[in-house]
């Protein structure tokens, strides 16, 4: 577990591929926990109508699936660096499990919070509370989710998130959960550790 604090996006996005690139099939599996300064990042498929209002954020394109989204102070981040051929699962089965972490801590706040078929991540009343984007190199992941904790959420009005017009997105403070940025980190890094291991 790393706690990198409050970085730049782009920095990091290189360290992750820096650390994916060269590790040995016996290096640890890692999980940065972070926050970013406001920007927000496109997907490699991503369209860029999706990005429907001018704002001075900046956009980076960058090697994860999905579409654009936001990321910004307030919002947990979680990278999962893991070597899934160690684990013996595929990458949905990973997808699966992050979101189970994140469904597991908001149940311990007293939030019922689940998946949305066909769209990643998880909800609350279908607002978006977390979303993920990962990457596989030789059998490797990195990017990974965001929860949305106690920030601004403006800047999601000026996108499509994920690629859905009109989605919905909420957190934690909008529902009563009482928790700092870094004690969410805290809970959510348990939480991902024990589903990543399950």
């Amino acid at each position: 577990m790393r706690h990198l604090g409050r970085v730049e996006y782009e920095p990091v996005w290189r360290a992750m591929q820096v650390f994916t690139a060269r590790r040995s099939p016996d290096a640890a599996d890692e999980i940065w926990l972070l926050e970013h300064p406001p920007v927000y990042t496109q997907g490699q498929a991503g369209k860029a109508e999706h990005l429907i209002a001018a704002t001075d954020i900046p956009v980076v394109p960058i090697d994860r699936g999905g579409q654009i989204t936001y990321h910004g102070p307030g919002q947990v981040v979680a990278y999962v660096l893991i070597d899934l051929r160690r684990r013996g699962y595929g990458i949905r089965e990973l997808v699966k499990r992050m979101e189970q972490a994140v469904i597991d801590l908001l149940a311990e706040q007293g939030v019922a919070a689940a998946r949305l078929g066909g769209a990643p991540g998880v909800y609350v009343d279908g607002a978006k509370i977390a979303a993920l984007g990962l990457r596989v190199r030789h059998g490797c992941t990195y990017h990974g989710l965001s929860f949305n904790v106690d920030m601004d959420l403006g800047p999601f009005a000026a996108i499509n998130p994920c690629g859905y017009a009109g989605m919905r997105v909420t957190q934690c403070r909008e529902l009563g959960v009482r928790l700092s940025p870094q004690a969410a980190g805290v809970a959510l890094a348990r939480c991902l550790q024990h589903a990543i291991h399950a």
